[in-house]
């Protein structure tokens, strides 16, 4: 729309591309108004678009993943936790950290309140845990998300935890910050659209095969529900063919950071734990992913690994947490003396030219 566009004026594109049986996402910035369309385009006429009042242009989003991409929301998105975490483009690195399976209310308080004190901004826990064998740890369910807001309220801290099924969003919900949609379900669109509409924060994992595209294109389905507190996160993939004998439990994709900052503005935070389910990995791959642009980072934390029910290889000490945050925090504070190339101001074309 142009600088002056009148309400009356937006309202009238609005209902024409209704009209059509489209739906709209509305991005109001300070000087100028952008309308998405949702749904399949051909079904409305640009040239009429353009010709409306108050229309400064109508164009076409090459990118599939339209609602995310940079052409759409030209500025970088920060997504606020509570009141006192900011995640995004400006903001020094979020650390979010815990156990892989909430245990206890004892074990849960405990590892909270030492990796709260090793400077982590955010409590993760995981009361529903996806595994591949029945035998394994299934989690404490609705009895680990009250332990996860019990200690979060007690120790004044932000949680985060992931929810299996879209029967389960609303619960889950209820008693955690952040909601995170693991590898397992980033292709499941029922559970991703109801976790969109509660209108939370959502920790949005990439899949272990997942191309870019595809990784973008499932997590535009939380914009097209009105939810734009999206927090991408990279995970670790199995390399296309993975016929060959590894020693890491996946292959950490580095490269996926600058590329998703270059194409969409969300921010992106790595989890070097499971990326490479090897606990002796995490600090150098912790600052690799701070080195390559990432807003945070996602680490285990156990202060008993021996006694961990779940993932013991991967987790660090509440101490090494603390040696990794400073770490992380000296080579943000070293690149950010210069401008970051993912600025918005700074991008122009998909082919990175600046």
């Amino acid at each position: 729309m142009k600088p002056d566009a009148t309400r009356q004026q937006l309202a009238e594109v609005v209902r024409l591309v209704k009209s059509r049986g489209l739906k709209v996402d509305i991005s109001a910035g300070q000087f100028q108004t952008v309308i998405g369309i949702i749904g399949d385009e051909k079904k409305i006429d640009f040239d009429q678009l353009r010709s409306m009042p108050g229309v400064y242009d109508a164009i076409r989003i090459q990118a599939p993943y339209r609602l995310m991409s940079r052409s759409y929301l030209a500025q970088n998105i920060s997504v606020k936790i509570r009141s006192d975490v900011v995640i995004g483009e400006g903001n020094p690195p979020v650390y979010i950290a815990g156990p892989c399976s909430i245990e206890s209310y004892e074990q849960l308080y405990r590892i909270g309140k030492k990796v709260k004190e090793a400077g982590a901004h955010i409590l993760r826990g995981g009361a529903y845990k996806p595994r591949t064998s029945v035998h394994s740890f299934q989690g404490l369910g609705v009895e680990g998300l009250r332990h996860l807001k019990r200690v979060g309220k007690d120790l004044d801290i932000p949680t985060v935890t992931e929810v299996r099924s879209e029967f389960d969003v609303k619960t889950v919900a209820r008693y955690s910050d952040i909601l995170q949609i693991g590898a397992r379900n980033m292709y499941n669109q029922d559970l991703i659209e109801e976790a969109a509409r509660q209108g939370k924060p959502i920790l949005f994992k990439r899949g272990f095969s997942a191309q870019i595209d595809e990784f973008l294109s499932f997590a535009e389905r939380i914009v097209a529900k009105g939810n734009k507190k999206i927090i991408l996160c990279e995970r670790g993939i199995i390399p296309l063919g993975g016929s060959f004998k590894s020693q890491t439990r996946f292959t950490l994709d580095l490269n996926a950071v600058p590329v998703l900052r270059r194409e969409t503005p969300f921010p992106v935070v790595v989890d070097p734990s499971h990326g490479t389910g090897r606990r002796d990995l995490i600090l150098p791959m912790s600052r690799s992913a701070i080195a390559c642009g990432a807003h945070g980072l996602m680490i285990e934390v156990h202060d008993r690994p021996h006694e961990a029910l779940s993932d013991a290889n991967q987790a660090i000490d509440p101490a090494k947490l603390g040696e990794l945050i400073r770490t992380c925090d000296l080579i943000y504070k070293s690149i950010n003396e210069s401008p970051s190339p993912f600025s918005s101001d700074l991008i122009n074309e998909k082919d990175g030219s600046q």
